[in-house]
Protein backbone atom coordinates (compact mmCIF):
# COMPACT_ATOMS: atom_id res chain seq x y z
CA UNK A 1 0.00 0.00 0.00
CA UNK A 2 1.34 3.71 -0.87
CA UNK A 3 1.20 6.15 1.29
CA UNK A 4 0.95 9.71 0.07
CA UNK A 5 2.64 12.48 2.42
CA UNK A 6 -0.11 14.64 1.17
CA UNK A 7 0.63 17.26 -1.84
CA UNK A 8 3.43 19.36 -0.19
CA UNK A 9 5.52 21.21 -2.76
CA UNK A 10 7.90 23.70 -2.52
CA UNK A 11 6.59 27.40 -1.73
CA UNK A 12 6.33 29.43 -4.81
CA UNK A 13 7.96 32.59 -4.87
CA UNK A 14 6.03 35.57 -5.49
CA UNK A 15 6.88 37.32 -8.40
CA UNK A 16 5.71 40.69 -6.90
CA UNK A 17 8.30 40.48 -4.36
CA UNK A 18 10.70 39.97 -6.77
CA UNK A 19 9.69 42.57 -8.56
CA UNK A 20 10.00 45.16 -5.17
CA UNK A 21 13.58 43.73 -4.97
CA UNK A 22 14.53 44.48 -8.25
CA UNK A 23 13.19 48.53 -8.08
CA UNK A 24 14.73 48.81 -4.47
CA UNK A 25 17.86 47.88 -6.51
CA UNK A 26 17.92 49.94 -9.21
CA UNK A 27 16.68 53.03 -6.65
CA UNK A 28 19.95 52.84 -4.78
CA UNK A 29 21.81 52.56 -7.92
CA UNK A 30 20.91 55.19 -9.19
CA UNK A 31 21.18 57.39 -5.79
CA UNK A 32 24.68 56.02 -5.63
CA UNK A 33 25.85 56.89 -9.13
CA UNK A 34 26.08 60.91 -8.28
CA UNK A 35 28.61 60.01 -5.51
CA UNK A 36 30.55 57.61 -7.57
CA UNK A 37 31.14 60.24 -10.25
CA UNK A 38 31.96 62.59 -7.52
CA UNK A 39 34.96 60.34 -6.28
CA UNK A 40 35.50 59.02 -9.52
CA UNK A 41 39.24 60.34 -10.62
CA UNK A 42 42.20 61.98 -9.04
CA UNK A 43 44.45 64.87 -10.46
CA UNK A 44 46.26 63.48 -12.95
CA UNK A 45 44.19 61.37 -14.84
CA UNK A 46 44.66 61.21 -18.51
CA UNK A 47 40.92 62.36 -19.01
CA UNK A 48 41.70 65.68 -17.47
CA UNK A 49 42.75 68.44 -19.98
CA UNK A 50 42.78 72.09 -19.63
CA UNK A 51 45.15 75.20 -19.98
CA UNK A 52 45.02 77.21 -17.01
CA UNK A 53 43.66 80.88 -17.41
CA UNK A 54 45.20 83.77 -15.17
CA UNK A 55 43.57 83.95 -11.74
CA UNK A 56 40.91 87.50 -11.38
CA UNK A 57 39.91 89.10 -8.41
CA UNK A 58 43.40 89.32 -6.66
CA UNK A 59 44.00 85.95 -6.01
CA UNK A 60 47.90 85.52 -6.86
CA UNK A 61 49.02 82.51 -8.14
CA UNK A 62 50.53 80.09 -5.61
CA UNK A 63 53.97 78.53 -6.76
CA UNK A 64 54.03 75.04 -7.66
CA UNK A 65 55.55 73.07 -4.94
CA UNK A 66 55.33 69.31 -3.79
CA UNK A 67 52.12 70.27 -1.49
CA UNK A 68 49.78 69.99 -4.49
CA UNK A 69 50.64 66.29 -5.85
CA UNK A 70 48.54 63.84 -4.40
CA UNK A 71 51.65 61.57 -2.93
CA UNK A 72 51.92 64.78 -0.19
CA UNK A 73 48.61 64.29 0.90
CA UNK A 74 48.87 61.27 2.42
CA UNK A 75 46.71 57.85 2.71
CA UNK A 76 43.54 58.00 3.35
CA UNK A 77 42.62 61.67 3.64
CA UNK A 78 38.80 62.44 2.85
CA UNK A 79 37.82 63.84 -0.09
CA UNK A 80 34.76 66.21 0.70
CA UNK A 81 32.37 67.21 -2.64
CA UNK A 82 29.81 69.69 -3.17
CA UNK A 83 28.07 68.96 -6.14
CA UNK A 84 25.06 70.97 -8.05
CA UNK A 85 22.83 68.68 -10.35
CA UNK A 86 23.74 66.57 -13.44
CA UNK A 87 22.05 69.16 -15.81
CA UNK A 88 21.27 68.55 -19.52
CA UNK A 89 20.97 71.21 -22.52
CA UNK A 90 18.83 70.81 -25.77
CA UNK A 91 21.89 70.92 -27.80
CA UNK A 92 23.75 67.73 -26.41
CA UNK A 93 25.82 69.18 -23.67
CA UNK A 94 25.45 67.56 -19.64
CA UNK A 95 27.53 68.47 -17.11
CA UNK A 96 27.84 68.47 -13.08
CA UNK A 97 29.97 70.96 -11.34
CA UNK A 98 31.75 70.22 -8.24
CA UNK A 99 33.58 71.71 -5.43
CA UNK A 100 35.69 69.65 -3.73
CA UNK A 101 37.71 69.95 -0.53
CA UNK A 102 40.60 67.31 0.53
CA UNK A 103 42.54 68.65 4.01
CA UNK A 104 43.16 72.51 3.59
CA UNK A 105 42.47 72.88 -0.16
CA UNK A 106 40.12 73.22 -2.38
CA UNK A 107 39.34 73.13 -5.67
CA UNK A 108 36.67 72.69 -8.71
CA UNK A 109 35.75 69.86 -10.80
CA UNK A 110 33.27 69.84 -14.24
CA UNK A 111 31.58 66.30 -14.97
CA UNK A 112 30.59 66.92 -18.71
CA UNK A 113 29.89 64.92 -21.99
CA UNK A 114 29.99 66.81 -25.65
CA UNK A 115 27.69 65.13 -27.56
CA UNK A 116 26.99 68.23 -29.71
CA UNK A 117 29.18 67.04 -32.60
CA UNK A 118 31.02 70.33 -32.66
CA UNK A 119 34.49 71.68 -29.96
CA UNK A 120 32.90 73.96 -27.74
CA UNK A 121 34.53 76.86 -25.80
CA UNK A 122 33.82 75.95 -22.06
CA UNK A 123 35.32 78.15 -18.54
CA UNK A 124 35.16 76.62 -15.34
CA UNK A 125 35.02 78.94 -12.41
CA UNK A 126 35.84 78.56 -8.34
CA UNK A 127 34.82 81.29 -6.76
CA UNK A 128 35.81 82.11 -3.03
CA UNK A 129 35.48 84.70 -0.04
CA UNK A 130 36.54 87.81 -0.60
CA UNK A 131 35.79 88.02 -4.57
CA UNK A 132 38.71 85.58 -5.13
CA UNK A 133 37.91 83.68 -8.24
CA UNK A 134 40.28 80.97 -10.33
CA UNK A 135 39.92 80.28 -13.90
CA UNK A 136 40.21 77.56 -16.13
CA UNK A 137 39.67 77.29 -19.79
CA UNK A 138 38.90 73.81 -20.85
CA UNK A 139 39.02 71.60 -23.96
CA UNK A 140 35.72 70.53 -24.86
CA UNK A 141 36.22 68.15 -27.96
CA UNK A 142 33.50 66.66 -30.25
CA UNK A 143 34.24 63.42 -29.34
CA UNK A 144 31.01 62.56 -27.13
CA UNK A 145 32.75 61.10 -24.55
CA UNK A 146 32.74 62.07 -20.37
CA UNK A 147 35.33 64.23 -19.47
CA UNK A 148 36.74 66.19 -16.37
CA UNK A 149 38.29 69.54 -15.75
CA UNK A 150 39.68 70.83 -13.06
CA UNK A 151 40.80 74.26 -11.72
CA UNK A 152 44.07 74.19 -9.69
CA UNK A 153 43.69 73.62 -6.05
CA UNK A 154 44.12 76.55 -3.77
CA UNK A 155 44.09 77.05 0.38
CA UNK A 156 40.80 77.22 1.45
CA UNK A 157 40.29 80.67 3.10
CA UNK A 158 37.12 80.49 5.27
CA UNK A 159 35.10 77.53 5.64
CA UNK A 160 34.73 75.56 2.70
CA UNK A 161 31.38 76.21 2.11
CA UNK A 162 32.06 79.94 1.04
CA UNK A 163 33.38 78.71 -2.82
CA UNK A 164 31.35 77.79 -5.38
CA UNK A 165 31.67 77.19 -8.83
CA UNK A 166 30.08 77.21 -12.16
CA UNK A 167 31.21 75.80 -15.68
CA UNK A 168 29.78 77.34 -18.50
CA UNK A 169 29.68 75.97 -22.23
CA UNK A 170 29.15 77.99 -25.28
CA UNK A 171 29.64 77.93 -29.30
CA UNK A 172 33.26 78.81 -30.12
CA UNK A 173 34.34 82.40 -30.92
CA UNK A 174 33.63 85.56 -29.18
CA UNK A 175 30.01 85.24 -30.02
CA UNK A 176 29.11 81.92 -29.57
CA UNK A 177 25.55 81.30 -27.95
CA UNK A 178 25.78 80.37 -24.04
CA UNK A 179 24.69 76.50 -24.32
CA UNK A 180 24.85 75.45 -20.54
CA UNK A 181 25.24 76.82 -17.31
CA UNK A 182 25.83 74.24 -14.65
CA UNK A 183 27.04 75.51 -11.26
CA UNK A 184 28.19 73.13 -7.40
CA UNK A 185 24.85 75.19 -5.61
CA UNK A 186 22.11 74.59 -8.19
Amino acid sequence: MLRHSGDRRAPQRDPRRLRLFLLVGVIAAVAALPLTMASAGQPGDPGRSGAPAAPRGGGGTRPATAHGSPSALGLGLATAARCGPELTSPEGIEAQTCVLTQGEDTWARAYYRNATGESLDSVLSLMGPGGRSVQMRCVTGADDEPATCETPRRRIRGGPGGYTAVTEFAGRGAKGPLLLRSGSNS
